[in-house]
């Protein structure tokens, strides 16, 4: 059996004496135990590396390292702390121009894994460049190094008035210092405006709609015009899909061939308003108000309101030949006197409406919901055919 005697690297003092056996694993896990490092080389007296456990004689001196090269115990007489790389001493960096006067161990023990502790870990090792002052020279921005530096010494971030996080944190990208990389990402998202959900008003929209060619097509699609006066606009052929459209005044407003699918206008006025050819697919205008409205388009392009939710809707007087109104939910709608020549009603819930007056003629009523529904004074009589499935 051998037995050798270990130390720390670069230091005499406080050996252990070992034996040897198994593997160099074994002896650098021996050596991790007794030491109370965590070993991964071993070095004989003259700085040779060990790396087969056949090399070792019995009664050698040896140096054990964590990966740091090896350090001579004899060469000078530095403190201990000093040669296995916990380094105390004073330092003076040259950032972009700027002077910063700190300690090596700042630089090494708050981030051990960073540049800047790879840097200045051992004295010379990375080959750092000097100014004719002494300073070491880092091609860097100071502003943004400033926080940095003070993060290392006592582990808070704080920046001050003027300075860009986004720059800080590109810097603690560059050099690695992971914790206060998350620490930035944070603070700035913290720092972001909250996003501005408020409507549009008409004169924002009106400057909008100036700015835009005729023949361009406006895209509105998920904006918000809640409670907006868009009154007597021409909005034509502008895609209002997914908009909120909620409690607008759009009476008297050129909406044809507008989309607007899913839009929300309920509660809305568009008294009077032109919605020649319209795309209200599965819209929810629930309460709002269109009475003399006008759907008819004398080219032939019907308006399709298919799905749309128009419960309590006062569309008295309106014009809707033709207009497409299958499955469309109508429970407790106004509809008095509106012409309704050629309609598709069918599966349409007319549930308690008021048809008084109106003209079904041709419309298809199959499979609708007529509980309760009025068709007093009809201009034209209601046949079974078109009610019956």
């Amino acid at each position: 059996m051998r037995r050798v005697t270990l130390f720390v690297n670069g230091s005499p003092r406080n050996g252990k004496v070992v034996a040897v056996y198994g593997t160099l694993s074994d002896l650098l896990s021996v050596a991790s135990n007794k030491l109370g490092i965590k070993a991964t080389s071993v070095y004989n007296g003259k700085g040779g590396l060990i790396d087969d456990i056949a090399l070792i004689r019995d009664d050698d001196v040896l140096f054990v390292c964590e990966g740091e090269p090896f350090i001579d115990p004899q060469s000078d007489g530095r403190p201990q702390e000093e040669l296995t790389g916990s380094h105390t001493d004073w330092l003076t960096l040259n950032v972009g121009g700027r002077y910063f006067t700190t300690t090596r161990s700042t630089l090494v023990n708050k981030e051990p894994d960073s540049m800047l502790a790879h840097m200045f870990k051992d004295k010379d090792a990375w080959g750092n460049k000097q100014d004719h002052r002494g300073a070491f020279l880092i091609d860097r921005s100071p502003e943004y190094f400033e926080p940095i530096l003070n993060y290392l010494r006592h582990g808070q971030l704080i920046v001050n008035d003027g300075i860009n996080l986004l720059g800080v944190l590109e810097e603690a990208r560059f050099f690695g210092i992971d914790s206060l990389i998350e620490h930035l990402e944070i603070a700035i998202k913290n720092s972001q405006p909250a996003e501005d959900h408020s409507p549009i008003s008409r004169k924002e929209f009106v400057r909008f709609l100036l700015a835009t060619p005729t023949k361009s097509e406006l895209r509105c699609q998920g904006l918000n015009f809640s409670g907006a006066d868009l009154s007597r606009l021409d909005l034509r052929y502008i895609n209002f899909k997914m908009a909120n459209l909620s409690r607008c005044n759009l009476a008297h407003a050129n909406l044809c061939c507008a989309n607007l699918e899913r839009a929300d206008l309920s509660g809305s006025v568009l008294d009077c308003a032109n919605l020649q050819g319209v795309k209200m697919l599965c819209s929810n205008a629930e309460g709002a108000s269109l009475k003399g409205c006008n759907f008819e388009d004398p080219s032939g392009l019907k308006a399709n309101l298919e799905g749309a939710n128009l419960k309590g809707v006062d569309m008295e007087g309106s014009q809707m030949t033709g207009i497409n109104l299958r499955v469309a939910t109508l429970k407790n709608a106004k509809l008095k006197n509106c012409n309704l020549r050629g309609a598709t009603l069918a599966g349409t819930d007319l549930e308690n409406c008021d048809l008084s007056g109106c003209d079904l003629q041709e419309a298809n009523l199959r499979g609708s919901n007529v509980k309760g529904a009025i068709f007093e004074e009809m201009l034209t009589p209601l046949h079974m055919s078109q009610s019956v499935r």
